[in-house]
């Protein structure tokens, strides 16, 4: 429930768990597609807005996945009404995901003649045997079809989704797709090293002894995506994400910076005046839940105050620019430079870390290896 007095929240992300098909890395929590269901989610989806709308002013939106495209016209059509009966379009930034086999140019004009200003395209690979590796339900030539798609329904802010170190794939295969996407001339790039999370059947491949990992190959490949993106004009501002002059993407950077933010959607984080709550990962329980006019909430978590600020100290080490002293004092009441002094000395020392009068920040070598830095910040 919205707290009385309270400051609204400009933050908004909502979780779509349906999927054409699972794919064989992916650890999130989705679905195959149900007509029946997807139908039931909306309206609770919907319901679930209407129970945060009054303490929601939204500065930026966020519709992963899952696929939110898999959802239909009239479906997007019920939202995108109860949004703006609510008062919640209008976002400076409005992301919505999509795989290139579930777009259409109507959904695609639709989506932009809302407020949807932003879409995340997940590309993965341009190589089709990696494409059917990974059990991505798109070809290669459906990238370029989607991507023209969006283009002509008057998307002029585009990020792209590329995955390196797939098992199988060539420092040779791996620049052919950086020089493919980054000749499709998107605004914003996101590129990210296979994790094997444990249930995925990638997992189970790599502890079936069916391939290894080549840490040297990976580092290669990484060294590749940021010497290409930079020379196409694409400025590094995350560890995985790159993207031209002023098109950060501001939802993400929110996370990164400790901001508030409301998460609807079976499985969605909110962190909301210094409580983190999770709802349900089950779809069909998210929906009897809403329907009985109850949360969906699985657990809350309310952390102490320096290890909330612990906590927002090691998310906002993935960002290049690194932590302002004085923006991380206005943002958790505490001084980078008191508890955590030792561990911003010892980063320095491994040839991690780079200190100065103004700020703290990973340097490259660091941001490589940003996880295992982060660990020593939390509290």
């Amino acid at each position: 429930m919205v707290e009385l007095g309270a400051r609204p929240v400009s933050s908004l992300y909502a979780h779509v768990p349906f999927c054409a098909r699972k794919c064989g890395y992916c650890a999130f929590y989705s679905e195959a597609s149900s007509g029946q269901l997807m139908g039931r989610y909306v309206r609770a989806l919907i319901r679930e807005l209407e129970g945060v709308a009054a303490g929601l002013r939204p500065r930026t939106v966020f519709f992963g996945g899952g696929t939110p495209t898999l959802l239909n016209l009239p479906q997007w059509e019920q939202i995108l009404e109860a949004m703006g009966r609510l008062g919640l379009l209008g976002a400076a930034e409005w992301t919505v995901e999509c795989n290139p086999a579930t777009l259409s140019l109507d959904k695609a004009r639709l989506l932009r003649s809302a407020g949807v200003n932003r879409i995340s395209m997940g590309v993965q690979s341009l190589n089709q045997p990696l494409l059917e590796r990974l059990g991505r339900v798109h070809s290669r030539p459906m990238v370029f079809k989607s991507f023209d798609i969006l283009r002509q329904a008057g998307f002029e802010n585009v990020n792209l989704d590329l995955m390196f170190a797939i098992p199988g794939q060539t420092l040779e295969v791996w620049r052919q797709t950086l020089q493919e996407a980054l000749a499709m001339g998107s605004e914003h790039l996101s590129s990210y090293e296979v994790i094997y999370e444990e249930d995925t059947p990638l997992y189970g491949q790599l502890q079936a002894g069916q391939f290894a990992v080549d840490e040297d190959l990976a580092c290669a490949m990484h060294e590749e995506l940021v010497e290409r993106a930079a020379d196409a004009g694409l400025e590094r501002y995350e560890i995985a994400n790159f993207a031209r002059p002023s098109l950060a993407c501001q939802h993400n950077v929110n996370y990164w910076r400790a901001g508030s933010f409301y998460g609807l959607g079976p499985s969605a984080t909110s962190y909301v005046q210094g409580a983190r709550t999770r709802n349900w990962s089950d779809t069909k329980l998210y929906c009897e839940l809403i329907e009985a006019g109850k949360p969906a909430v699985e657990s809350r978590e309310e952390l102490a105050p320096l290890a909330r600020a612990g906590e927002a100290a090691a998310f906002g080490l993935r960002l290049v620019a690194g932590w302002p002293f004085e923006e991380f004092r206005r943002t958790t009441g505490h001084d980078l430079r008191g508890p955590w002094a030792g561990d911003m000395s010892r980063l320095v020392e491994q040839g991690w870390g780079r200190l100065s009068p103004e700020r703290f920040q990973l340097t490259r070598a660091g941001l490589r290896f940003a996880d295992a830095a982060a660990q020593l910040f939390l509290r």
